[in-house]
């Protein structure tokens, strides 16, 4: 069996969780209550006067991948309440990738399916060398993702209780 070396360009996961769409939309758009329920970003700040999701709102997001730590800013682009929030990484000079993510919520019989994806808009093929050898986890995602949703399930059920 060969090692995959190469991350994935485009991922989807899902999750129903026990909570009603709107518990689980104040936690999402309050982007600040990310690390509760985040395996890798641990806090996030508002850049600047915004202290609210609206598109072109940027926010900085601090993470770690085992003994690695960075800090990513980050810029709303879609905020459709209470059903989708699409942001993007911003490219820089130190950071050259750029991802967009975006989470999208609907109503089931059981309580909400949330559904994350993220897409590779920007990313040369000499950055991804580096990043998924200092991140192996990097390579597939899928279930640390999954299991995000279902924290971020729980966070929203509490909050409902």
């Amino acid at each position: 069996m060969t090692k995959r070396t190469r991350a994935n360009r485009h991922s989807r996961v899902a999750a129903i969780v026990p909570a009603p769409v709107d518990a689980v939309w104040r936690v999402v758009v309050d982007v600040t209550r990310t690390g509760e329920w985040s395996h890798e970003c641990l806090q996030v700040q508002w850049i600047g006067t915004t202290d609210r999701a609206a598109p072109g709102a940027r926010f900085r997001g601090r993470n770690r991948a085992g003994r690695l730590g960075w800090s990513r800013a980050c810029e709303m682009l879609t905020v459709d309440p209470p059903c989708r929030l699409v942001w993007r990484t911003v490219p820089t000079w130190r950071y050259v990738d750029s991802t967009e993510w975006t989470i999208a919520l609907t109503p089931t019989t059981d309580g909400t399916e949330i559904v994350q994806e993220y897409r590779l808009v920007k990313c040369p093929r000499w950055w991804e060398w580096i990043t998924t050898r200092l991140i192996p986890s990097h390579i597939d995602r899928d279930a640390a993702l999954a299991e995000d949703l279902r924290r971020l399930g729980a966070v929203a059920q509490r909050a409902t209780s």
